[in-house]
């Protein structure tokens, strides 16, 4: 009986001895890969979530690599039965919002200034010609995610959007947040996660309806780890007290200008125009990175004079509360729960992703659910999380403690035998990656001197972001309890920060400027982390300290 293999939702029989690349390859299912099956590129990654054991022993190949992943074409099918389910780092087009209506006003009020012009047929880069052509001329604008890599591909001469696209951050199998990445590309020689970044963003790039020569520019979004380690720069100071880039070290050392970054595509080996530049956007400070500072661009903070907070929840959320007189910005160490990792049926926001649930309370079952795609449902995203805690919290299935009145795990339904649960470990784990941002908002808050009432607007950024339910985050205590007309969910702040810097130099030197005003708070230092991280790990509304804003009044 030959083996039933299950790969980005797709499935067939084959016999003992196939090559997981080859039998993917017959399924439709394309596998990146750069060194046509000789084990050296390292981009043909497959994450095996079941039947690891029914898989041939690892090579040297793959000595990289953690539990749970295997190169395919160095992966053969070694039993005579069973399952094995697997996918590659593109299982899908990620659901992400390529366009927010909210921030396309300043974008679209932006006078066009990019790095890259035209004089007649000679292109420009900085005033210097590096090419002569006709067409059209492009650049990218990315944000690079700790799980998410969202690109944009821009028309320069007309600011408008060409394409988009996005896939996962296939770096994950060296961990899921940015410190587990640090102690990998610390220990592994090779730079092996930058190569496999670059690998599957070459591919993307490929793929765009454009000629790749006829792009010229690709400014990067991304925090501190992310962009450090797309640029060749070693991320060992990032992870230890003071949690600094060697670029914020330098620039203190008087040896640089700026913390941002420069590269030929010739030197990352992307296939661009060889002379295009990569430009990775300046930092804030610390884990507060350029993603942080792209979202500042995005909703306009040099010109702001209401009281705002940008939010952007991920693993590694971002947080800046303030106006063009004064900001501060705070990273919080949220880990991968609400992007679905470390819960037990979680995954991305992609095609098969349970999204919303209801409980019919009478029951105290799930009575409903909705799923993206309107596919068969194959695990839960993070905008389906929060529905199912506030949800649970609702019908009383769940305490304020996150401890279940019944210890079973439930059951949010069933496909092909195969159950997908949310258990109490679940629960755990969004606990402390929720205590972790209620942490960051009290503090900065404090830092400022205001209470979540003082607030004009909340901006809550980010593709996560974008789709939550904001009834249940703030029944569950995930965001502060104001107003729904004080919250506009943005969508990806942080790409189109990008594309405006993209699209004007002179928005560069803007932010330039403004990072310099950022205070950065460091919320391991203040003396009450402990007691705001425990407090938001219960479940409960956001709302403001009373004690906290008598002090400040």
């Amino acid at each position: 009986m030959p083996v039933q293999l299950h790969i980005n939702q797709t499935e067939a029989a084959f016999e003992s001895g196939a090559n997981l690349f080859e039998c993917a390859n017959a399924l439709g299912v394309r596998v990146p890969t750069s060194c046509r099956k000789q084990g050296k590129c390292k981009e043909c990654l497959v994450e095996v979530t079941e039947g690891m054991e029914l898989l041939s022993a690892r090579g040297p190949e793959e000595e990289h690599l953690k539990e749970g992943f295997r190169l395919s074409c160095r992966c053969e099918l070694a039993q005579d039965s069973g399952v094995v389910r697997c996918h590659t780092m593109r299982r899908g087009e990620m659901r992400i919002e390529h366009e927010s209506l909210e921030l396309l006003g300043n974008r679209k009020k932006l006078k066009l200034a990019p790095a890259v012009t035209r004089d007649g047929d000679r292109i420009l880069l900085d005033g210097e010609e590096i090419d002569r052509r006709t067409g059209p001329i492009h650049g990218i604008a990315m944000d690079l995610g700790t799980t998410t890599v969202v690109l944009r591909l821009i028309d320069l001469e007309t600011g408008e959007i060409v394409a988009a696209s996005s896939f996962e951050n296939p770096q994950r199998f060296g961990g899921s947040d940015v410190m587990s990445r640090i102690q990998y590309d610390t220990e592994q020689k090779g730079r092996v996660l930058q190569r496999t970044l670059l690998g599957y963003l070459s591919h993307a790039i490929e793929e765009f309806p454009v000629e790749a020569d006829s792009i010229y520019e690709m400014v990067v979004a991304a925090n501190s780890t992310m962009r450090d380690l797309m640029f060749g720069l070693n991320v060992y100071t990032i992870g230890q007290n003071p949690y600094q880039s060697l670029t914020e070290i330098e620039v203190e050392e008087g040896k640089r200008a700026t913390t941002s970054l420069s590269k030929t595509a010739k030197q990352l080996h992307l296939p661009l125009h060889p002379k295009a530049r990569i430009y990775g956007m300046p930092i804030v400070s610390g884990h507060v990175g350029a993603d942080a500072a792209a979202c500042m661009l995005a909703v306009d903070l040099a010109n702001e004079d209401r009281t705002i907070a940008v939010m952007d929840i991920g693993t590694n959320t971002e947080l800046i509360v303030g106006n063009r007189h004064r900001m501060i910005a705070a990273s919080c160490p949220a880990g991968p729960a609400f992007e679905g990792g470390a819960i037990k049926c979680g995954m991305p926001g992609l095609p098969g992703a349970i999204e919303k649930v209801w409980i019919d309370e009478d029951e105290e079952e799930v009575s409903k659910i909705q799923v993206i795609g309107d596919v068969a449902p194959v695990g839960i995203c993070g905008s389906g999380l929060i529905n199912m805690l506030s949800e649970m919290l609702r019908s009383e299935m769940m305490n304020t403690l996150g401890r279940f009145e019944d210890s079973e795990d439930v059951v949010l339904a069933e496909t092909d035998g195969e159950e997908i649960v949310f258990s109490e470990s679940d629960v755990n784990e969004l606990a402390q990656a929720k205590g972790a941002n209620v942490a960051g908002l009290r503090i900065a808050f404090k830092e400022m001197g205001i209470g979540f009432g003082d607030l004009d607007l909340f901006y809550l950024a980010g593709g996560f972001g974008r789709h939550l339910d904001l009834a249940s985050s703030k029944r569950i205590g995930l965001i502060p309890n104001l107003p729904d007309e004080k919250i506009v969910q943005v969508g990806n702040a942080a790409v189109e920060g990008a594309c405006i810097a993209l699209l004007s130099v002179d928005k560069r030197v803007e932010l330039e400027a403004m990072i310099k005003q950022v205070q950065f708070c460091r919320l391991e230092a203040d003396e009450g982390f402990f007691d705001y991280f425990v407090e938001g790990c219960q479940f409960k509304p956001v709302e403001d300290a009373v004690d906290e804003i008598l002090a400040h009044e």
